[in-house]
């Protein structure tokens, strides 16, 4: 059962860090800062299909946290949420066409080794 959630957590947890950063490229920079401009932006990502998509994505993710952490160790939970890291950098690659050097394939890699060793 925990690593159902595990997997429903990791999914969406990287859906949604993938879909805010698309949306957040589509919407554009944010360059003002005055409050009327900030209501203005807020205003048009309430209605950015990809961060409303994202926001969803997020709170699937904190309540699967939130039940994981009532069936095992906060010492399990967070190390192997950290899987998320290593997924959301082959979706920057693939999906969103990010460059990924090497120095971050190895750090995906570190992460990797470290969620295997909680996990076991």
């Amino acid at each position: 059962m925990k690593w159902l959630i595990v997997g429903v957590m990791v999914a969406a947890t990287t859906a949604g860090e993938v879909l805010q950063a698309y949306g957040m490229r589509r919407h554009g920079e944010i360059r003002d800062f005055r409050p009327g401009a900030l209501g203005r932006a807020l205003a048009l990502m309430a209605r950015n299909r990809y961060v409303i998509a994202s926001v969803v994505s997020m709170a699937v993710s904190f309540f699967a946290l939130m039940k994981l952490l009532s069936v095992t160790e906060l010492s399990f939970a967070v190390p192997v949420s950290a899987v998320t890291y290593v997924l959301e950098t082959v979706l920057a690659k693939y999906v969103l066409k990010e460059r990924v050097n090497r120095l971050r394939w190895a750090g995906a890699a570190l992460v990797i080794c470290g969620v295997a060793l909680v996990s076991l």
